[in-house]
């Protein structure tokens, strides 16, 4: 878990080690690449407290051989001895001085929530940034926490994604937090916290961000991640959002899916496929290449509004789709030249936007 984290630095070789630090009761691992960094704590029995930091490739790989038995640690200078039943090794380390600091947050000010639930419904949204060095505000996944609602964004210019947490109970946040958090943060989350029960914990600080989980047998934390956040203020994305639509339609989300990736087949080098209305009951889904051939099927679909005929991205539509869970979907239109929304039937939680591919 915390091997993930640790940089492969060659400026800095100590980011490449993990932190083991013999604490009361405790055995803590920390690692670091100067953005993430993470604590993770198990019970032990300490005779002697005491840090070291260990390669963690070669501690990882080490540590993947060994029995499911006791283990013992042992510093002698900058080395770590490690016995488990007939395993003994003895791993050259660096000072513990050396490696980084990793802030810790006043956590006076926080909200509790799901652990399952948020890695479950950040997933949803997490790969739509990209890169950018223009706009490094959209690279990221933008996060509004207040006391009854958790909301995620996530978009690239050209889809967006929505993601609403309601919480049952209120939080004991003081104000509104809005902030906005790296994609790779984004997706160690989801790594480190994805299989987790009960309760993950968020605090606050001006320019830092840290998730908390706890330990069952001890109040005491389990695991503490914490982020940097990117600096800038996230675009009004609610401006995107069409308030209104000219079309509905209503099908299955399964075979709306299949019918795209068959035209993709087909598609050319702008990924481009029509979607057509041309009565209350059929979808028609086309596609052309002129070196290799055409597509064109009808969907099964209940439709009101307009009649409308849209080109879209393939590969953003069939996106969208792989993030809503309910067996139906609502698509809405706006013209041919108005972003489209996907959203799942029976849920308000989730919404997909994406732009269309406007003819030339």
């Amino acid at each position: 878990m915390v091997g993930r984290v640790s940089s492969k630095s060659l400026t800095l070789p100590i980011l490449n080690n993990v932190l083991v630090s013999a604490e009361k009761n405790f055995l803590n691992l920390a690692a670091t690449d100067l953005e993430i960094g993470i604590n993770w704590w198990t019970l032990s029995k300490t005779e002697t407290e005491g840090k070291i930091t260990i390669p963690s490739h070669l501690l990882l790989n080490f540590i993947n051989l060994l029995p499911n038995k006791k283990i013992n640690l042992q510093t002698d200078n900058n080395n770590l001895s490690i016995e488990c039943e007939s395993y003994k090794t003895k791993i050259k380390g660096l000072s513990a001085d050396e490696f980084p600091i990793i802030p810790k947050i006043n956590n006076a000010d926080y909200i509790s929530f799901d652990c399952a639930l948020f890695c479950k419904s950040l997933g949803q949204i997490v790969d739509i940034p990209v890169p950018s060095t223009t706009r490094p505000e959209i690279s990221g996944v933008y996060f509004l926490f207040q006391k009854d609602l958790v909301m995620m964004v996530a978009t690239d210019s050209f889809r967006l994604g929505e993601k609403k947490i309601f919480l049952k109970n209120d939080s004991p946040l003081k104000k509104d937090y809005a902030l906005i958090i790296p994609q790779k943060t984004a997706k160690e989350l989801i790594n480190v916290f994805g299989e987790k029960e009960g309760k993950i914990k968020v605090c606050f600080s001006p320019n830092q961000i840290m998730f908390e989980s706890q330990m069952a047998e001890t109040d005491h934390p389990q695991i503490q991640f914490v982020s940097r956040l990117i600096e800038g203020e996230y675009p009004n994305y609610q401006e995107i959002i069409p308030k209104k639509y000219t079309t509905q339609i209503i099908l299955d989300k399964n075979e709306f899916s299949n019918q795209i990736k068959s035209a993709s087949l087909f598609a050319g080098r702008t990924n481009e496929i029509k979607i057509k209305t041309n009565s209350s009951k059929e979808l028609v889904i086309s596609s052309q290449n002129q070196e290799i051939g055409d597509y064109q099927s009808a969907v099964p679909a209940k439709i009101s509004g307009d009649n409308a005929e849209v080109a879209f991205n393939h590969r953003f539509l069939a996106d969208g789709l792989t993030n809503i869970k309910s067996s139906e979907i609502i698509f809405e239109l706006n013209s041919d030249s108005g972003p489209g929304v996907l959203k799942p039937v029976g849920d308000q939680t989730y919404l997909y936007v994406v732009m269309p591919i406007k003819a030339s």
